[in-house]
């Protein structure tokens, strides 16, 4: 009778649904700019690779994506949202701080910042202000564009991510080396592979988000925000930081050579 009372106490007691259960866990954070930002379906399939993170990820772990086309770190800053982000951190939660399109774009002034200066003082910034709020920073150097010279993937963004590698070693700031593993990643592809990554589509495509097709070697497709994402969940799990143990040791989503049609994980 005791146990039978002491069940049905227990069965009395108010659920925590699913989506509480899962709120309750870390969280990741992205701080970054349209290489990783979030897309509608009305762009589809213009994706980045921070829509696509949480499909390497066990369901405990929550990905808070506040990656902005066009941001830089100066601007990043200077609009409020690494404060937004400072705002919902708690302790624990990890950031992934991924810059640098735009900070080299010399085009635009407003965005831009020198490496060995602005950007490597906005880093350092992005590093104290989220370990003052008890978060772990993880610096990752500029994702690569899909572009060739002699052969070879170009490091465009090189002074920017030897800054990166720079801050990660002096402050002790785990690094996830993006540039290298994405340049690795388009020259296994080879030039014209590649390009099933990147948002190459003509008109006979009939995309709505395209219609007159489009030769972008930045931004990425569905396939080519899966394959990202699949290198930044391996490299947070060679970190060896308590979220690494919520990385998935195989990410069928993210390993697709295939289209999906939409940007869900199945």
């Amino acid at each position: 009778m005791r146990i039978l009372a002491w069940a049905l106490a227990l069965a009395a007691l108010p659920q925590i649904p699913a989506w509480a259960q899962a709120a309750s866990g870390p969280t990741i954070f992205i701080a970054s700019d349209s290489t990783a930002a979030n897309y509608g379906p009305e762009r589809y399939p213009q994706s980045g690779w921070g829509m696509m993170l949480k499909c390497g990820l066990t369901s405990h772990v929550q990905v808070d994506n506040r990656a902005t086309g066009g941001r830089s770190t100066r601007t990043f800053m200077s609009e409020g949202r690494l404060d937004a982000i400072l705002a919902a951190i708690k302790p624990g939660d990890t950031v992934l701080i991924q810059f640098g399109h735009n900070d080299a774009n010399r085009a635009k002034p407003e965005r831009f910042v020198e490496p060995g200066t602005g950007y490597r003082d906005n880093l350092l910034h992005f590093i104290e202000a989220i370990r003052g709020k008890g978060g772990v920073p993880v610096l990752l150097t500029p994702v690569a564009q899909r572009m060739f010279e002699g052969g070879q993937v170009k490091a465009n963004f090189a002074e920017y991510s030897a800054v990166v590698r720079t801050v990660a070693a002096e402050t002790r700031t785990p690094l996830i080396d993006l540039e290298t593993l994405s340049r690795a990643w388009v020259a296994q592809a080879g030039e014209e592979n590649a390009k099933r990554f990147y948002l190459h589509y003509t008109v006979e495509d009939h995309l709505a988000a395209f219609p007159k097709g489009i030769d972008d070697d930045t931004h990425f497709s569905e396939l080519g925000a899966r394959g990202v994402a699949d290198l930044v969940a391996g490299g947070l799990a060679k970190l060896k930081l308590p979220v690494s143990a919520e990385v998935l040791p195989y990410r069928p989503d993210l390993h697709r050579t295939t289209p999906l049609g939409t940007t869900a994980c199945r």
